[in-house]
């Protein structure tokens, strides 16, 4: 039993007539998005360097905006069921050759139709959860670089804290002290209020030297008094004469 003919698949097409091109060309490229999803047929074309692929893009772009707008599909759930190139009207041009000869030339083109459909529930299915397996994965390995990054962070920060503290250590000055007691030394006495009394009180005068400090006063006065009166009586004596 034959199956449908090409005209006679259900979807939505878009059919591109007269282009001026060979039809073999535009099947080459053709031939590549045959029965892929909208998505891959749409990458497939952009990275194919051809110049048939520019056309079949803007072909293609111009079968799913007219399902999505006349039919109320899903952009994401359609593939290109058919594509096909027929061939146009050829157009006969002569060129002068060699010796009086003429060369006829052939100026091919053709009509070019995708058609694109629903994918079917299976495929839908097992799309969906190939994508939900790859967002699982790639939320994954996010969280895997994450934690990668947050702990070379971690090791980052302790490295420099060793490096300053190691650098720190080698910069502090080594002091060495040769007998206990220094000034600066660990083991030198700290000087507090009660030493400093101490050393005042010492220095003080005793009370019981008083007297004799104040007898030696006295006496020092009196030799002082004699000399002076020793010395009016002989001006006296100088002045009767």
């Amino acid at each position: 039993m034959p199956g449908l003919k090409t005209n006679e698949r259900v979807g939505t097409r878009a059919v591109l007539r007269h282009c001026h091109m060979s039809a073999t060309k535009a099947r080459v490229v053709l031939n590549l998005i045959r029965g892929r999803d909208v998505d891959r047929a749409t990458e497939i074309l952009r990275d194919t360097p051809r110049e048939a692929a520019e056309i079949i893009g803007k072909l293609l772009a111009s079968a799913v905006a007219n399902a999505v707008h006349n039919d109320g599909a899903d952009a994401e759930d359609l593939y290109v069921s058919a594509c096909y190139a027929d061939e146009g009207v050829t157009l006969k041009r002569w060129r002068p050759r060699a010796r009086g000869r003429a060369t006829r030339i052939r100026k091919r083109s053709c009509h070019i139709t995708i058609i694109v459909s629903r994918m079917p529930e299976e495929r839908l299915l097992r799309r969906r959860s190939e994508r939900q397996a790859a967002g699982a994965q790639r939320q994954r390995r996010v969280a895997e670089s994450r934690r990668r990054a947050d702990l070379a962070g971690r090791l980052s920060r302790r490295r420099h804290a060793a490096e300053a503290e190691a650098a720190l250590a080698a910069d502090a000055p080594d002091v060495q002290f040769e007998e206990e007691g220094e000034i600066g030394s660990p083991t030198a006495p700290v000087a507090s209020e009660e030493t400093t009394g101490a050393e005042a009180l010492a220095d003080a005068p005793d009370p019981a030297d008083a007297p004799d400090l104040a007898a030696d006063e006295d006496a020092g006065r009196g030799t002082a008094e004699v000399e002076g009166a020793a010395g009016a009586g002989a001006a006296e004596s100088e002045k009767g004469e």
